[in-house]
């Protein structure tokens, strides 16, 4: 039995504080704290803030989705993974299509940290891509098939799970197993906008098909009241 096959539903949702305002995202984190599972921190705060935001943010004390999606030379990737363990993130992302050599050299940086380290997730096929998309960058075949091929990749990497789409949730469960971790932003309430999201489904209704964690961030944090909005997602969560 995995760790994740025991989570409570409000331990399942990573709330993407996608914003530039470190302040802001820090308001959200006080408010939130106890409601959620996590904090997903990505590329925007990152690049606005830098360190300073993560460890602001990790003295909030929720645990930390660090969502940079590492990409380049295996050497570099290596080195760029352990200058993250200090900041002791509980998730931390890779792009699967870096490659086999790049991937294992991921999980080595990683295990370097002991029973503290970040476990990592390889992204397979970004949510805001559709057929015609990957056909735009040159890859052929169903979005599944690519994203089942990228998933194979990084499991035989050593790396402990995937970031997908909703749509993928039940095949890679079957496929990968129930130790293989599957995060799934994508992620929009029946009462929620798509945005830009184009492969999306209820929050419900991803949990159902076997993801593990759930990646939310404007249905919460554009809400009026977004410990009200994450309440009711764990509220349909947790009910019939």
């Amino acid at each position: 039995m995995s760790a994740e096959s025991t989570l409570k539903p409000a331990e399942r949702i990573f709330v993407a504080l996608d914003l530039t305002d470190l302040e802001r995202a820090s308001a959200l984190a006080r408010e939130l704290k106890g409601a959620i599972g996590g904090i997903k921190i990505g590329l925007e705060l990152f690049s606005a803030r830098g360190v300073e935001a993560v460890r602001e943010l990790r003295a909030e004390g929720l645990p930390l989705f660090l969502d940079l999606k590492l990409h380049d030379i295996p050497n570099t990737v290596a080195s760029a993974v352990r200058a993250l363990l200090p900041l002791e993130p509980a998730l931390l992302t890779l792009h699967a299509s870096g490659g086999p050599a790049m991937l294992r050299a991921a999980a080595a940086a990683a295990q370097t940290a002991g029973p503290r380290r970040p476990r990592l997730l390889a992204v397979t096929v970004l949510t805001s891509l559709d057929e015609r998309d990957l056909r735009g960058v040159g890859q052929e075949g169903p979005i599944a098939a690519q994203v089942l091929r990228l998933a194979e990749l990084a499991q035989g990497a050593g790396i402990d799970g995937v970031v997908c789409s909703p749509q993928e949730v039940a095949a890679l469960r079957a496929n990968c197993g129930p130790g293989f971790i599957l995060a799934v932003p994508g992620i929009r309430p029946a009462w929620a906008q798509a945005d830009d999201q184009k492969r999306v489904t209820t929050p419900k209704e991803a949990l159902a098909a076997g993801a593990d964690y759930l990646v939310i961030g404007r249905p919460i944090t554009q809400a009026p009241s977004p410990r009200a909005a994450a309440a009711r997602i764990v509220a349909e969560l947790a009910g019939p």
